[in-house]
């Protein structure tokens, strides 16, 4: 039995719920009787043990199990009889006032689901990315691959590929090896001193003032060099200081890069050496990832001009939820990095507001899916997956890979439900079109 829903907020509501005691009773005597056929007890054999022995050691939790169940069913019921759709977990309380003799009662109080109207999206606002792939990006990247292989040596030595040239000061793209001390006051201070350290000149390892003092050296040279850290650096005993250093460059190696050749092309995978073949690989390697990442970035525009026009209340219980399963993938994530987590805080409020936004577009996609059936189908989960696997060696060991397990195609499957939204809002909304250098699409991750 259930009292009428009261409605205590925009979307929290309550309603007591109320069964006979004697119905528990009647549960527990049962549970007693089954679980008494395979008690055991000292000086009796199994199922022989007295009922009143059970009871006593069985019967508190038997009874918690059986008012949990009742409970549960008596909501879920309640629930289902007044067309209610519960947002997480109710809160009950038992309730002793104004409760009839013979019954026992529990207040529920609980979150339902706001409803979701997309209504009409022709004023959303949608930026749609896009971005080429031209010849300077193949050659930056052909570039960035030949320093990825680069080898280095000795300024000054003979040998296959030269000596270097005759300058034999340190420059940059030069490796330098070099010996340093520095002092605070004329004091060496930790971490102030090294022999043997190599770094590459122009790669900003060291900081600005170290590699212009080593610039223009020669072996067996020294220098000596006032530096200030920053007041941000990580070193926090220094930070803000200014030390006074001295290098002497040990040694000083040129660096070769691979030349563009058939040799390069086969190291990149080309068996037969062709550099056209080469090149229109990269260019095909390039456009996948530009694509993924133009989807990404088109995806983040839709999305965000789904939160500003569909507004509504979003279920604070659906939100704790949200927040604490990101602040134990976080947890995780740190974890597998390597990073000591155990006494670490992770305070769920930090993650309020992505779990908000996160709860608030899974219920905005999931009414836009289910009022334009925007379901994935089959096809599209097939064609997807064959997509994923074509940057692969074996592309049809990555299809069976993927249709071998049901949860690696669940999620597929939402990545093209997904997708399916994005290209219905498109064709719904003002869309401008966006064009992005290929850098800064990129993240600048295309820079040596």
């Amino acid at each position: 039995m259930a009292t009428a829903v009261e409605t205590l907020d925009k979307l929290e509501r309550r309603l007591t719920i109320s069964f006979p005691v004697a119905d528990v009773q009647s549960e527990v005597e049962k549970r007693l009787k089954v679980r008494a056929r395979t008690a055991k007890a000292p000086g009796f054999r199994p199922g022989k043990v007295p009922m009143k022995m059970v009871a006593a050691q069985y019967g508190y939790q038997i009874e918690s199990e059986v008012l949990n169940d009742k409970v549960g069913q008596a909501f879920a019921m309640a629930a289902n009889e007044n067309n209610l759709r519960v947002a997480g977990y109710p809160s009950i309380e038992p309730k002793t006032e104004g409760v009839s003799d013979g019954s026992l009662a529990f207040d529920a109080t609980f979150e339902v689901y706001p409803e979701v109207v997309v209504g009409d999206l022709s004023g959303a606002e949608v930026e749609q990315v896009k971005s080429d792939v031209t010849d300077a990006e193949i050659d930056k990247t052909i570039d960035i691959l030949r320093k990825q292989r680069v080898h280095y040596h000795v300024k000054g030595e003979q040998g296959a590929h030269g000596d270097g040239g005759s300058d034999q000061s340190a420059q940059n793209g030069d490796r330098a090896t070099v010996d340093f001390v520095g002092k605070i006051d004329g004091v060496e201070f930790a971490g102030g001193k090294a022999e043997d350290f190599p770094f590459v000149l122009g790669e900003g390892r060291m900081l600005p003032e170290f590699e212009a003092a080593t610039i223009g050296l020669k072996v067996g040279e020294s220098k000596t060099f006032s530096l200030a850290f920053p007041a941000d650096y990580h070193g926090k005993d220094v930070a803000g200081k200014t030390a006074e250093f001295t290098i002497t460059l040990k040694k000083l190696e040129w660096a070769h890069l691979p030349e563009i050749d058939a040799d390069f092309a086969k190291m990149l995978g080309v068996s037969d050496g062709d550099l056209a073949k080469m090149r229109a690989d990269i260019k095909e390697n390039l456009e996948r990832e530009v694509k993924g990442r133009v989807k990404a970035k088109t995806k983040e525009s839709v999305m965000d001009a789904l939160v500003k026009v569909v507004t509504f209340d979003v279920p604070k219980t659906l939100i704790a939820q949200d927040s604490e399963r990101l602040a134990e993938m976080t947890r995780q994530d740190m974890a597998q990095r390597g990073m000591s987590v155990k006494d670490v805080p992770f305070p769920t409020e930090l993650f309020n507001a992505q779990a908000e936004r996160r709860v608030r577009l899974g219920l905005i996609l999931a009414e836009l899916v289910k009022a334009n059936n925007l379901q994935a189908t089959a096809e599209q989960i097939k064609a997807q997956v064959e997509d994923f696997a074509q940057s692969y060696e074996d592309p049809q060991q990555v299809v069976k890979y993927y249709f071998s397990d049901r949860n690696r195609l669940a999620e597929v499957e939402a990545l093209v439900l997904e997708e399916n939204v994005v290209n219905y809002v498109l064709g719904k909304a003002k869309v401008a079109d966006k064009v992005l250098p290929f850098d800064e699409l990129m993240g600048n991750n295309a820079q040596a």
